[in-house]
């Protein structure tokens, strides 16, 4: 049985190379996918114990939640007692800055998306363990003021050399800078940056641009004598801190530094595997429909193995060991692929600011398994049912001319699907309406059960469609039209399980648009109904920016006021939490609309706060916020509850002076600026522009302009999620393909017969078309009815969130539709050339 079971696979090596496309790509985006998650892992771990000492001292709250320096600071007395510890070799003082841009040789900022623009002091101590830091390999180190140093792939996309003059641009009082490149810097121990760029001044420059000018640090390293480790070291170093300074081992600043920042990007490699998991899904639609007409292609000698004595068991894992080489042979594809894979993802992520081009691939077992087990087990579990409908053919068959199959109960069919349809709805609704935990479990296996249930009831539910398109056909095509209508009706499973992976890949392509566009229409409503001032000042990169901006704009002629609004973030019951700051004096030009108390009484160490959030947390006037800031614990009193209002970013505004006193660095987010009577059009966002023309960090906006700014990032995600749903969607054409390909091969004897009772080449080729675009559009019209239901569905479950537009984008909807009909064109090419090939007396003599 083994023997014969491979000699079948070996007669049908074309077949089965076209069922393998759907697992080797399934199979690629997983192993790329976790190859990607790797690598990355590493080269922060990599990148980490570069960057800290043995021992790392550090102000308590010296960082904000999201990882910027605070104002909290070390005295430089302070490093030179630390160099005094038993068992300390040296200490040396960091000046930490975030913001400082480098501008290329054309005027652009190099990187500025994702990772950050970090400043500092230069100083040559060495990492934790002995290993080497930052060390120039080029030039030498800054001295003077007016003198920096660069990392080696911040020099070379900036596109400068040593002794070339290097522009900058601050979020620091001191907007713009010069300094000459006096040395590149490197890794000793290899790796990079990751994507963010470093400038290093000598220590009395960076304490005077980022310091204010006071002899004091941002933290300060502590390296162990030989024989000491950094356990004894960092005991010995607490002993002498002061209160609020805290000691941690390098290894546990290292680690604690890559797992926050793995943990703010591992929704990248969830977003991966997520697609990996629905290629494999659509992929199984493929190999079901694969192994369903190979078996139904060697019916007769499987029956005739069962008349020499082989039991069912025998037959049925035969199937099964032809699908179990078809998985390896597809896993062990597709893990090369990936591997292909990841070095693109790795590609894309550079363009976006995380460069890791500096890191080679990390390939762990794990992955290999992973490929393996994937592979073998979806193609294994997915040709299971045709193996096991296997069992039910009768040795006695096996003298018959024509050997069917025997077929399942369609009524069983569809109440299975509609029992799937129901559990699938009952989860989405738990998932999106009631309070349960991890929601987004919910919400996706009741989409995956609907699909399925869908799926599985879409024989019964799509044979009126069908009917109709073959009337439809017969009208317009005659004869032929109707033989291609007969053909989908013959075998409805086939048609609609072929058209069911289409169906996924659309569905979930009309949800995303359904919620990207309604975004979009809550984000428009909301722009021009509490839109304020004139203009917005902003980062392009979404960031911080220097107060100097909006001091000179408001010397601007034309200029009738400036609001500055601040973010900052805190922790609250553990959990992160973003805090919104203005002046005092300008907090009513942000247009609130206050339900219950006002913001004039606003004062430091008080907050008024979003109407829907102080609900969620049962807050009122005159209740206080408590909030973990830099500074330690801060208690607020609510002083106002207001309305949405899109120009005050979080649930919590306060004072700008509040944030300072929390530790908070004095930068702006935004800028409002309101033009005087008859200034607006007038020229005045050129003048406000030539404010900015030395800083291309910062944009000037216009409503239009902020409210295209806003729906950016929209934009951004839903052609991301696009672009991954391709690869279903080429996973359903190829299904399309695949079926019409063995469809031609079963049916090779009627082809003959029809050529020769006169059926031409270009009728041949327009039936098999015709059957390709029912496929095709019966796949389109499901998923486009089941994501219009799953799209307005979410879009309703998320009204709380402030996402309260309902837009149904009709024209998209319907460019799907259209591409489905070209889909089910080009799928029918290859199948319909060698149809049409086919000699007409080998095709009838065929058994």
């Amino acid at each position: 049985m083994i023997r014969a079971a491979l000699k079948s696979l070996l007669g049908r090596k074309l077949r089965l190379l076209m069922s393998t496309f759907a697992i080797v790509l399934g199979v690629a985006f997983v192993t790329g996918s976790l190859v990607f998650s790797d690598t990355l892992g590493r080269s922060f771990t990599a990148l980490f114990a570069s960057t800290v000492g043995d021992v790392v001292v550090r102000p308590v709250g010296g960082t904000t939640t999201q990882g910027s320096p605070s104002t909290q600071t070390l005295p430089a007395a302070l490093v030179d007692e630390l160099a005094e510890v038993p068992g300390a070799a040296r200490a040396d003082g960091n000046v930490t800055a975030v913001g400082v841009f480098v501008v290329d040789t054309d005027g652009k900022v190099v990187g500025g998306l994702g990772p950050p623009a970090l400043g500092g002091n230069w100083n040559d101590a060495p990492a934790g363990h002995g290993l080497s830091g930052l060390v120039v390999q080029e030039g030498r180190e800054p001295r003077r003021e007016g003198e920096v140093v660069l990392d080696e792939r911040t020099a070379e996309r900036g596109g400068y050399d040593v002794g070339d003059t290097i522009p900058f641009v601050t979020s620091t009082d001191r907007l713009n800078l010069e300094a000459e490149l006096v040395g590149v810097a490197e890794f000793a121990e290899g790796g990079s940056l990751n994507g963010a760029t470093l400038a290093q001044f000598d220590t009395v420059t960076a304490q005077e641009l980022f310091l204010e000018g006071r002899d004091v640090f941002n933290d300060a390293w502590v390296t162990a004598e030989d024989g000491v480790s950094q356990e004894e070291l960092a005991a010995r170093v607490r002993e002498v801190l002061p209160e609020g300074v805290e000691a941690v081992t390098g290894d546990d600043a290292a680690d604690e530094s890559a797992s926050d920042l793995l943990e703010a990007v591992s929704f990248l490699t969830t977003f991966l595997l997520i697609f990996a998991g629905i290629s494999l899904v659509v992929g199984s639609f493929l190999i079901v429909n694969t192994f369903s007409i190979l078996v139904a292609q060697r019916s007769r000698e499987l029956a005739l193995l069962r008349a020499l004595g082989a039991s069912t068991r025998q037959v049925t894992w035969s199937v099964q060991l032809e699908a179990l080489v078809l998985g390896l042979v597809g896993s062990t594809v597709g893990l090369g692929l990936g591997v292909l894979l990841a070095q693109g993802i790795r590609a894309v992520t550079s363009s976006f600011g995380l460069d890791l081009t500096g890191q080679g691939l990390v390939f762990e077992p794990r992955t290999v398994l992973a490929a393996y087990a994937v592979g073998v087990l979806v193609t294994m579990a997915a040709a299971w049912l045709p193996a096991r409908r296997t069992a039910r053919i009768a040795p006695v068959q096996a003298l018959r001319d024509d050997v069917a199959l025997p077929e399942g109960s369609m009524r069983r069919r569809l109440w299975a699907g509609l029992a799937l349809v129901v559990g699938g709805l009952a989860a989405l609704a738990a998932g999106l309406f009631a309070d349960v935990p991890r929601a987004g479990w919910w919400v996706g296996l009741g989409v995956l059960a609907v699909l399925l249930g869908v799926a599985a009831a879409s024989p019964v539910v799509s044979r009126p469609f069908l009917s109709a398109a073959r009337a439809a056909y017969a009208r317009v095509f005659g004869a032929v039209g109707n033989l291609a209508g007969q053909n989908g009706l013959r075998n409805p499973r086939r048609t609609t399980a072929t058209a069911s992976a289409l169906m996924i890949g659309l569905t979930l392509a009309c949800t995303m648009a359904i919620v990207g566009d309604s975004a979009k229409a809550t984000v428009d409503r909301s722009v021009a109904e509490s839109f304020v001032g004139d203009y917005v000042v902003s980062s392009a990169f979404g960031g911080e920016f220097s107060p100097a901006i909006a001091d000179r704009m408001a010397e601007v002629d034309g200029v009738a006021s400036v609001l500055r609004e601040r973010f900052a973030f805190g922790e609250r019951d553990g959990d992160g939490q973003g805090v919104s700051a203005t002046d005092p004096d300008t907090v009513d030009d942000l247009g609130l609309t206050l339900v219950e108390g006002t913001a004039d009484p606003l004062r430091d160490g008080t907050v008024v706060v979003e109407e829907s959030w102080a609900e969620d947390e049962g807050l009122t006037v005159g209740d206080t916020v408590t909030l973990d800031l830099p500074t330690g614990e801060a208690r607020w009193e609510v002083v106002g509850l207001f309305e949405d209002n899109p120009i005050v970013f979080f649930p919590l505004l306060t004072t700008v002076d509040t944030l300072l006193d929390a530790g908070f660095a004095d930068r702006d987010n935004y800028v409002v600026v309101d033009a005087e009577d008859g200034a607006r059009g007038a020229g005045l966002q050129e003048r406000l522009e030539e404010v900015v023309a030395d800083s291309p960090v910062v944009t000037v906006k216009d409503e239009a302009g902020f409210a295209a700014e806003q729906r950016e990032p929209i934009d951004q995600l839903v052609l991301m999620i696009f672009a991954l749903l391709g690869l279903a969607l080429v996973i359903a054409v190829l299904g399309i393909v695949n079926t019409l390909a063995l469809s031609v091969i079963e049916r090779t004897r009627e082809v003959g017969l029809l050529r020769a009772i006169g059926l031409s080449r270009a009728q041949l080729r327009l039936m098999i078309t015709l059957e390709s675009v029912v496929i095709a559009v019966l796949g389109a019209v499901l998923g486009t009815v089941l994501g219009t239901f799953f799209g307005v569905a979410l879009m309703r479950a998320l009204r709380d969130e402030g996402l309260d537009v309902v837009s149904v984008p009709v024209g998209q909807l319907a460019a799907f539709l259209a591409v489905a009909v070209v889909v089910g064109v080009l799928a029918a090419v290859l199948p319909a050339r060698r149809a049409a090939r086919l000699d007409v007396l080998r095709a009838i003599a065929t058994d």
